[in-house]
């Protein structure tokens, strides 16, 4: 009788973190798993990622190198927290979710119109201190929504009323900012790269304030003061620079580049923080595509014939500069199928087809599996990744 021999294939899992359960590497490690026990013929390889958010410095330490530095800053809440500088060169990387992450704060006291992101403004001072010529921060997964202001302070502008949360703003002046000329000077020789979770605006109903807030502890009429007093710092701090802005050339006389800062995509994540940096001349790029571009996810690719990706929760968020349908592009263009693997999906075919999503699977096929599937989301996760090898796999 003659032996047949079963090709498998090349098979890449590349997730994001899966909230506050698993982190990208975690899950990735987990999908291989399930896929292999499935599959164990089939080749696979793990690759995690970030869009700026959980796990940007460890993914990115595990494919640059470098050497990370400690450090100790404010949490949202006031109270010191341990941090991470990732030192490539001259070149530093820093996650905001150190600071600020969601999961610093109980869930009993999430409340963003106190939350600050000072620590954030620490985080980057002590990595120009360590010599770092370019800082590049990872924005994501935060428990703030006070538009960067706490970071000035952090940095050196001296206006402590700036760290009290983003309900503190709304009596912010551009007279009270007269200092924050001198700061984007004082930074001038250092290049900030902002690397962003969502490519959302300050304003508006997917800005930081109304398509965010709450999700991080806000009430209806919390997100709707926040977004009034976000307002009402932003446009002080553009009136405060004046002319220091680079002017819109395309937008003609009367303010232009004060509103590129408010629209850019990018403005609106971690609660406004991109909006932040950039009044101090930092540069809004998309988190997931830098790091995509760092770990050389387009060659891996080219050598698979289908990739898995990942995140907890699949919905109009994931469609805004996430993981997963960062991933799901590059594959479209390598005519590689792009498999989705989340807690839950929430995001119609139509969407996900024009994402270039292949196929979703959801962990938790209904509200009440949610709560069992979290009870064990690394189990969870590989038992659902087994099911679906069966599909992909010959």
């Amino acid at each position: 009788m003659a032996h047949v021999t079963i090709s498998g294939v090349d098979v890449l899992i590349a997730p994001d973190s899966f909230g506050t359960a698993l982190t990208a590497r975690e899950a990735a490690d987990r999908i291989a798993a399930g896929w292999r026990r499935a599959a164990p013929h089939d080749e696979v390889t793990v690759c995690p990622l970030s869009d700026g958010g959980p796990g940007f410095v460890e993914t990115l330490h595990a494919s640059l190198g470098g050497s990370l530095v400690a450090a100790t800053v404010a949490g949202p809440l006031g109270t010191p927290v341990p941090a991470a500088i990732l030192l490539v060169g001259d070149t530093a990387y820093v996650e905001t979710a150190h600071a600020l992450g969601l999961s610093l704060v109980p869930p009993d006291r999430r409340d963003p119109t106190l939350t600050s992101t000072r620590g954030v403004g620490e985080l980057i001072a002590s990595a120009i201190g360590a010599g770092a010529r370019r800082v590049v921060v990872g924005l994501g997964g935060s428990s703030t929504n006070d538009a960067g202001a706490g970071a000035l302070v952090g940095l050196g502008l001296d206006l402590p009323a700036l760290a009290a949360g983003g309900g503190a703003l709304a009596q912010v002046t551009a007279a009270d900012l007269v200092g924050l000329r001198d700061l984007r000077e004082r930074l001038r020789g250092v290049e900030l790269v902002v690397a962003t979770d969502v490519d959302v605006p300050l304003l508006g109903l997917q800005g930081a304030s109304a398509g965010f807030a709450p999700q991080k502890g806000a009430t209806p009429e919390q997100a709707q003061d926040l977004e009034r007093a976000l307002a009402t710092f932003a446009h002080a701090a553009i009136d405060a620079l004046g002319d220091a802005l680079r002017p819109d050339l395309l937008a003609g006389p009367g303010g232009g580049a004060g509103r590129r800062l408010l629209t850019a995509p990018g403005a609106g994540a971690a609660g406004g923080l991109g909006f932040g940096l950039s009044l101090l001349g930092g540069r809004l790029v998309p988190g997931a595509t830098l790091v995509a571009d760092a770990v050389g996810l387009d060659d891996r690719l080219a050598a698979t014939d289908v990739v898995v990706t990942g995140e907890g929760r699949f919905d109009w968020q994931s469609l805004h500069g996430k993981v997963t349908t960062g991933v799901a592009a590059r594959a479209l263009a390598h005519a590689v199928p792009a498999v989705v693997l989340a807690g839950e999906v929430l995001v119609g075919r139509r969407e996900l087809s024009a994402a270039g999503v292949t196929a979703a699977y959801a962990v938790a096929e209904g509200p009440d599996e949610v709560e069992v599937a979290l009870a064990d989301a690394g189990g969870s996760l590989e038992r659902r990744a087994e099911r679906v090898a069966r599909t992909w796999s010959r």
